[in-house]
């Protein structure tokens, strides 16, 4: 009995380490996924503003990636010039995004990370979710579309895209605290929601 008494405390002793090694581990994992540099005690910024920053990057350059499809594609000038303004709204937001977290000792995105990600957390892109993304089976779709059936099929994909975009803009403006970053997420809600009814408009037609 003493025997079997001697054996019982050892394997208590040993799960006991293997629990405490594990998570160790697991605090470690998740320390060195986080791409979020330390955030000086006085700073006019938090994670979320990061995350914002760090999320749409690669959403506006999946949209500019959807807008020169457009341009390659379609024949139909409404979806053109909705092409044409994505573009040129949406190319200087990420040069300012960009130049806000470089500034800041922040990583900035791979924009070519853009491909393949639906709603879901980027890898090692802070805590914003990237939300109304395409996937590749969404993309290979539009690129394989022609005539009428790409421009309803473009407009359906951009609304979805764009509500994406306001819902992480929301998400700034209530958790976040830097008035760049706020005031982006502002704009980013006006212009998008514009563009939103503009396209369900065609839609309808």
């Amino acid at each position: 009995m003493r025997r079997v008494a001697i054996i019982l405390a050892s394997l208590s002793i040993l799960l006991a380490a293997c629990s405490d090694h594990s998570s160790v581990n697991h605090s470690d994992m998740n320390m060195n996924s986080s791409t979020t540099v330390a955030i000086p005690a006085n700073a006019d910024y938090n994670a979320t503003d990061i995350g914002f920053a760090q999320g749409m990057i690669p959403h506006h350059a999946q949209a500019i990636e959807m807008a020169d499809i457009a341009l390659q594609k379609s024949t139909y000038e409404p979806v053109l010039k909705l092409a044409r303004a994505i573009k040129g709204a949406q190319d200087p937001e990420i040069q300012q995004m960009s130049k806000w977290l470089s500034n800041r000792g922040q990583k900035v995105p791979d924009t070519s990370m853009s491909m393949d990600h639906g709603d879901h957390s980027m890898d090692g892109m802070g805590s914003m979710m990237t939300s109304g993304m395409m996937t590749e089976a969404d993309m290979k779709k539009l690129n394989e579309s022609t005539g009428s059936a790409f421009d309803r099929l473009w407009l359906q994909l951009m609304i979805q895209h764009h509500e994406g975009a306001i819902t992480m803009a929301k998400e700034e403006l209530a958790k976040g605290k830097n008035p760049e970053m706020q005031t982006l997420a502002q704009a980013i809600i006006s212009g998008q929601q514009k563009e939103i009814d503009e396209m369900n408009g065609l839609l309808k037609q």
